[in-house]
Order: C-alpha cells, then structure tokens, then sequence
C-alpha cells in the first residue's frame, strides 16, 4: 500500500512545512514504485486533478518505465519539437518547434472522426466517436512534454464529450480511453471504504492517526474481498443488503458474507460441550448471523 499525507496550504504552513500538491505527492510516489520494482513497466492513471505538465514532464523522463494517462485541458499549448541547429547556427537555440493548434481548434475543423466501441464504466461497452493528434505540451519554463490527446464523445449515452492524453504517444486511442475509464474501481473502491469501513472520518485527523490508519483500512479492504472470493461458492450468491433496482453483487454484500461465515465458524461450527445454542433451530441460527452479518 503505497500512501502520502496530504495537507491543505494552510495546515502545511501551521506544520511549518512546504505545501506540496496531489500532483507533487504522487510524483514522490511513483519515485518510490519504481525503486521498489526497478524491472517493471507502468501506467498510471488519474483524474483531472493529475492533468499536471509538471507530473506528465516527470514520467516523460522516465520513457521506459512510466505512462501517465489522465485527463487534459482542451486550449492546452501544442508545439512541434525544435529544430535542430544547423552547423555554424549562432545565437541560443529554440526551445520549442511551430505552434499547433490546439485540441479543441482541432476538434471543431475535424471532418474525420473515428469511431470505437470501447470497454465502459460499470463494465459496459460504449459507442464512441473520437478525435486524436500528437504534439508536444508547452509550459514556459517547464520545457516539452511530448503526448497523444483523444477527444472522445459518447454515441450511445449522454456522457459528456472528454479529452484524454497519455505520455505514450504510441498507445493506441482505444487503449488510451479504456485506460482511463478502467479508473472507475478505484473511484467505487473510494466510495466503499468512505461507505462502510470509515475511510477519512473525522474521528482521525492528527498526522499520525492518518498515516496509520488509512492504509490499514486499504489493507482491510483487500482482505476482505480475497476473503469474500475463497468462500464457498454457495456463500458468494447472496445478496444481502438489497434496495430498488439492484441486480448484482456489491462490497456491502460481499462484507456481510465473510461477517457471515465468520460468525458461524466462530459460534457454531467449532466444537463445543453443553452450549445452550446447541439447541437452536436452523431458522434462529440464520437469524442471529444475519443481525451480526449486517451490524453497522
């Protein structure tokens, strides 16, 4: 579990230490993966709040080990690379090649828009319709950063029309999209934690408290779903938390399954002398695992 403390500028300024942004912190992070796995080649992906030219400008540097694919801003600043410098050239050389246009310019004078049926969010297909371009992203004084963009609209729902980039511009568009939209495990992973694990209450805000913590719940999060796979087959097809319209499995149902058969490992199937609850018809017994199955 790889997990970096993020202060607001002004809990960094009482800490009486530098403010760093998510984009920042993860840069931290991924130096660490790749010390850690010096063999492996990855691909990040993250939301808009990691559509940095400082953290793309960081993974370029790193061509073999790093792609960074994420949302990207419409007007962002394009250029060809520089021109070499000739023989005898004087004076300093250029820092950045011809002004392209930018992804949005190119959106509205494309007549030629591909389209894609790609993987989708909730493990759906979509109909999409795509534009892509290659050019090199320009923040002054923070160099080139070389990116494939794809401006994607959804055909067959009402998604808003996106715009992605990866640092790879040899990635495929198709590969680019489902990339990011493969994204949305993390978000529902978030949202379950938050849900029923207790991930950022307000009942441990103090560093230490976090740094413990949170990862632990990351860690319990996994456990649970491992343990949730290896249970009997029969154990794994119940829905147990049930609202309007809900079809399939979720983590709410699959942390009720492994309380489930925790509780009945641990009060009825272990061996025991003279117990009252010995007594107990199947009917009550499913009744008193299904209450501690589903306790808050």
């Amino acid at each position: 579990m790889l997990v970096a403390l993020y202060r607001t500028p002004q809990a960094s300024h009482q800490a009486g230490v530098v403010h760093k942004t998510p984009p920042e912190l993860m840069r931290g992070l991924l130096a660490v993966w790749m010390r850690w796995f010096p063999l492996r080649t990855t691909v990040f992906a993250g939301d808009g709040g990691f559509a940095s030219h400082e953290l793309a400008g960081f993974v370029s540097r790193h061509p073999n080990r790093l792609t960074l694919v994420s949302k990207f801003p419409p007007q962002a600043v394009l250029h060809d690379r520089p021109p070499q410098r000739m023989p005898g050239q004087s004076g300093r050389p250029r820092v950045v090649g011809k002004r392209l246009p930018n992804p949005q310019e190119v959106v509205a004078s494309s007549n030629k828009r591909r389209r894609l049926t790609v993987k989708w969010y909730g493990g759906g297909t979509r109909r999409i319709e795509v534009v892509s371009g290659v050019g090199h992203w320009y923040r002054q004084g923070q160099g080139l950063v070389p990116v494939r963009w794809v401006y994607v609209r959804d055909l067959t729902g009402d998604h808003r029309d996106e715009y992605f980039f990866s640092t790879e511009i040899r990635m495929s568009v198709k590969r680019i999209v489902e990339t990011f939209v493969g994204r949305w495990d993390i978000e529902v992973t978030f949202e379950e934690m938050r849900e029923h694990l207790g991930l950022e209450t307000t009942r441990g805000r103090c560093r230490n408290t976090v740094l413990r913590v949170e990862p632990c719940l990351f860690g319990l999060y996994s456990l649970i779903v491992y343990w949730f796979v290896h249970l009997p087959r029969r154990n794994r097809e119940t829905i147990h938390v049930v609202w309007v319209g809900k079809t399939s499995l979720t983590f709410s149902d699959a942390l009720a399954s492994v309380r489930y058969n925790a509780w009945d490992d641990y009060l009825f199937q272990q061996p025991h002398q003279n117990r009252p609850y010995e007594k107990l018809t199947a009917h009550k017994k499913n009744t008193i695992l299904k209450a501690l199955a589903l306790a808050p």
